[in-house]
């Protein structure tokens, strides 16, 4: 790979140098101030009185997120691993709906989902252990996944009963007017939500509301401990990246990529 393009994906990639770390905080700025813009611009007062304003910033902002884009394609020895990625695919929506706007109404305010891009504050924040961390926590929600789908199929079952049960003892007289309402009913009492627009009244019902709030609070407990078991199976990462495969979640002490064999800290980069 060229030393220019070595250099470039250090700064866009990581955040292991000044340069690298002033770029991802130009970035962070630039992601609130088009996420705010198109807050702003969703507000009827604002949106008739600044239109030509908003238009153009949001042309700014579009520019430069596709000059971003393109320059994290160019740098990268596969380009289709960055394209495929769930940054990847965050960036293109980022900057789609500008271009789609004029041709399919109502599309621009899904310019909102850059928010997702405040995620690369991990890279930023880096400090070695806060990144370690959020990579951990992603690496046992996944190893975990399993367990909570179990759980969750089994609290949607159990709401199934729960609602089904208030249908048939409350009736349709306390609004309780179908299973399906019965249902949500449940699901709101199970997480503790209770919203309050549906009140059990009889003391049988009352009596299995009181119940379910009981359960919520061990509900809640439970996907805490899945995860918290996997956490501690967990080895911290680093922020490297490969500039050959893109491959991240290297350990802490990694010099080479742990996919295709790379060396992290090429001639030109700082190691830190």
């Amino acid at each position: 790979m060229a030393p220019w393009r070595l250099l470039l994906h250090e700064v866009i990639y990581e955040a292991d140098t000044r340069a690298g770390k002033f770029f991802d905080v130009c970035l962070l700025w630039l992601i609130i101030l088009s996420v705010f813009l198109v807050t702003l611009e969703s507000v009827k007062d604002f949106q008739f009185e600044y239109k030509t304003t908003f238009g153009t910033l949001e042309w700014v902002f579009t520019g430069l997120f596709l000059i971003e884009y393109i320059l994290r394609i160019i740098v990268v020895e596969k380009p289709t691993k960055y394209i495929f990625s769930f940054f990847g695919i965050v960036d293109l929506l980022a900057i789609l709906p500008s271009f789609i706007e004029p041709f399919v109404s109502g599309t621009h305010f899904l310019m909102i989902v850059r928010s997702l891009r405040l995620l690369r504050v991990y890279r930023v924040l880096k400090l070695g252990r806060y990144l370690g961390e959020a990579e951990v926590l992603i690496l046992a929600l996944n190893n975990s996944r399993r367990k909570i789908v179990v759980f969750v199929g089994f609290v949607l079952v159990l709401c199934f009963i729960l609602g089904s049960m208030m249908y048939v003892i409350e009736g349709e007289s306390q609004g309780f007017t179908s299973i399906p309402r019965g249902v949500y009913w449940a699901i709101v009492t199970l997480t503790t939500v209770g919203y309050g627009d549906i009140t059990p009244t009889t003391i049988l019902g009352q009596m299995i509301s009181a119940l379910v709030m009981i359960m919520g609070y061990g509900v809640l407990a439970v996907p805490t401990g899945m995860v918290g078991v996997e956490l501690a199976k967990t080895i911290p990462t680093n922020t490297q990246s490969c500039s050959k495969c893109g491959c991240e979640n290297h350990k802490d002490d990694a010099r080479f990529c742990r996919i295709c064999g790379t060396d992290l800290f090429p001639r030109g980069t700082d190691e830190s």
